[in-house]
């Protein structure tokens, strides 16, 4: 089964996620369906909350972009209850775009470097610093886990200038490639 996308307006998309239990019944076939999910829908990391799912999880494969950012090079993992300490107070901004927010992207700042603590699919724990656009996608798809999204970090003129897009995504005007669910408010027909 294709899990579908969860798009802006849903509400599972704003609600803090709460720890994955150490007995979380099916969580190696549930990072594999994400994984799966992911790349039909041709991106480079997934949050739990944007298939329907407020846990603590998270699956990224982040070697697409190696050619341009040499630090995603076989970066490929799934994060099992993250945890992020900024490293670097230094912000760049990077445009970002979101499976959840089709047809979207905006420059968002971020710190370059982070240290990150995560259990893995079989909850082995692991500690490392990342840095450059690595860190960006594990600040991206973290911040999912705490009901956030990239738009959360640009400026409200920006908001306003992208209100019709967004409008378009909450109403189900937006198509994509790949299967979505909509807000529970969107008539489908």
């Amino acid at each position: 089964m294709k899990l579908p996308v969860y798009l802006y307006g849903h509400p599972v998309l704003r609600n803090v996620s709460e720890p994955l239990p150490a007995d979380y019944p099916g969580l190696k076939e549930l990072v594999a369906e994400m994984f799966e999910a992911m790349y039909e829908s041709e991106g480079v990391g997934l949050a739990a909350p944007q298939i329907g799912k407020n846990i603590r999880l998270v699956v990224i494969d982040a070697d697409p972009v190696a050619e341009a950012f040499p630090e995603c090079k076989g970066r490929k993992f799934a994060l099992v209850n993250p945890e992020i300490e900024i490293l670097d107070g230094d912000k760049v901004s990077r445009p970002e775009g979101c499976l959840s927010l089709p047809g979207i992207s905006e420059e968002v700042p971020r710190v370059e470097h982070i240290r990150l603590r995560w259990l893995d699919e079989d909850l082995n724990p692991h500690e490392e610093e990342i840095s450059g656009f690595l860190a960006r996608i594990v600040q991206h798809e973290c911040d999912h886990l705490e009901g956030k999204v990239f738009i959360d970090h640009i400026s409200g003129i920006r908001r306003q200038l992208i209100r019709r897009k967004l409008n378009d995504i909450v109403t189900g005007k937006t198509r994509t490639d790949y299967p979505v669910r909509y807000a529970p408010t969107v008539k489908r027909r």
